[in-house]
């Protein structure tokens, strides 16, 4: 719960009065969880609030639970359409990650953004996944798309040099997370 208190703090602390902040509220059920995992470029673009950015995909385990999501990304409502789920914000401290998808306890760093491939960082909270057929270790997968260097706290560009918050191990490409404003 601590989490979501931050989280919440940053979103309002980052919000600017030309944008209007993330509409939070927690969603209970079936979610992805992108907070660990890596994120490559697919070649297409994603628009977030008008803006256009380079669109990436994410694999991400499928959790069941509470989590928080921003109802602006998502049509105003917890439901996912058939066969996907939502990426969201949770508390759980330990859950599968790649490559084996075993559970293991989140470790949380930071990194500075750079221009090299895989330099960036992605936002998939409150965007749509697509659940995968076939269970790995027993863990069902989700491919989520959502933009490349895009904030999650403003739905803005994170300009190279950014320093971000993210779980995912040390050398992933493009990883999921924030940036700290």
């Amino acid at each position: 719960m601590n989490r979501i208190i931050a989280l919440a703090s940053l979103l309002a602390i980052g919000s600017t009065a030309a944008i209007a902040g993330p509409d939070l509220q927690i969603c209970h059920g079936e979610y992805a969880l992108c907070a660990a995992s890596s994120t490559d470029a697919t070649g297409r673009n994603i628009v977030v609030n008008g803006i256009t950015f380079r669109e990436g995909v994410s694999v991400c385990p499928v959790l069941h639970g509470p989590a928080i999501a921003d109802m602006n990304l998502m049509n105003g409502s917890c439901e996912a359409p058939t066969g996907k789920v939502w990426s969201l914000f949770s508390n759980v401290k330990n859950f599968p990650q790649a490559p084996t998808w075993a559970g293991r306890p989140e470790i949380v760093r930071t990194f500075t953004t750079t221009a090299s491939p895989g330099g960036g960082m992605s936002n998939m909270w409150s965007f749509p996944c697509v659940k995968r057929e076939h269970l790995v270790n027993g863990v069902r997968l989700a491919d989520c798309y959502g933009p490349l260097n895009e904030s999650p706290w403003t739905s803005t560009s994170v300009p190279f040099g950014s320093v971000v918050g993210t779980a995912a191990a040390v050398g992933a490409s493009n990883p999921v997370g924030g940036n700290i404003p």
